[in-house]
């Protein structure tokens, strides 16, 4: 279960374990439309088929409404990910959807691009928009 609850009492807490809970802070900026661009070239899951691992890079590109995501929270969640059996567009739809639960931004956008498996190369891009 993703923590939903922004400018969380943790912001900034040593934490050193894979985390669902995405922490939040307010955007500074609120009147201005900016994009935020986030790269994570670690990502890891397994194959829900054989257990292998699966590398990925996960592009994180969002324009904030209220609420900024923090990085160290970022971070845990995507670690949390690290042992559990995922399709790729599973994966890449439930980051998106648990991002957009936590900040409902103006605008997201999640890429994931995965290593080679099997000699094929898969990138999976998952966009959400906030209904004006």
């Amino acid at each position: 279960m993703t923590d939903t609850k922004p400018h969380s009492d943790r912001l900034g807490a040593k934490l050193n374990r894979p985390s669902r809970e995405l922490e939040t802070f307010p955007n500074p900026n609120p009147e201005r439309d900016y994009h935020i661009e986030i790269r994570s070239p670690e990502f890891t899951c397994l194959c829900p088929k054989t257990g292998q691992p699966d590398f990925a890079e996960i592009l994180l590109d969002y324009v904030p409404d209220q609420l900024c995501v923090e990085l160290k929270s970022l971070k845990l969640y995507f670690w949390s990910f690290r042992d559990e059996g995922h399709f790729h567009e599973a994966v890449t739809n439930r980051i998106a959807g648990d991002l957009v639960a936590a900040l409902d931004p103006r605008y997201l956008k999640v890429t994931a691009r995965f290593n080679v498996r099997g000699g094929i190369y898969t990138t999976v891009t998952v966009e959400h928009r906030k209904a004006a």
